[in-house]
């Protein structure tokens, strides 16, 4: 039997690279947590149709909240399902439409719950493993920093308004 992380090979990946670096951010906030855990949904509504649908993976800040993967379909890459930020602070939606999508975002190095946090100039001081990672994306995936983040992040809007139509039926979201 495997001791894999999760049935997601990226996240894997991203575990096997997490334990390697050690007890350090390398993304403002983030840090895997265990795999299909809790991150509060329950708080937003207790319907088994709508827990079902998650999968959360990770801490997306220092203060609550997590990334979720949301089981639009059945699909069999769960690695291409859209990534859901659900916020200690009442945000849930859709922000990135994959997980290597989320990676981009994550080089960035910055809460995704803070002002401006697609601009990677506002980023004064990187996370302490922070090359590190920029250097396992690019190796492991081919990837970097979005060179446009603002088109990254408009280009989830799709699967946001598909994802909030549907969690609408289950609990109330503020607006956008």
């Amino acid at each position: 039997m495997s001791e894999s992380y999760s049935p997601v090979p990226e996240l894997n990946l991203l575990k096997e690279f997490e334990d390697r670096l050690g007890p350090v951010y390398y993304s403002e906030g983030f840090e895997l947590c265990e795999y299909g855990g809790d991150a509060g949904l329950h708080t937003w509504s207790e319907d088994a149709e709508f827990l079902s649908r998650f999968i959360p993976f990770a801490q997306a800040n220092g203060t609550g909240s997590h990334y979720a993967l949301w089981r639009c379909d059945d699909r069999a890459d769960l690695a291409a399902l859209p990534v859901v930020f659900v916020g200690d602070e009442g945000d849930l939606y859709v922000i990135a439409r994959d997980l290597r999508e989320l990676f981009r975002l994550l080089a960035i190095d910055s809460e995704p719950v803070s002002e401006g946090f697609l601009d990677p100039d506002i980023v004064e001081e990187h996370s302490e493993g922070h090359t590190e990672f920029l250097a396992w994306l690019d190796r492991t995936f081919g990837l970097g920093a979005p060179e446009d983040p603002e088109a990254l992040w408009n280009a989830r809007k799709e699967h946001d308004d598909r994802f909030r139509a549907w969690a609408g039926g289950f609990v109330e979201l503020g607006d956008d």
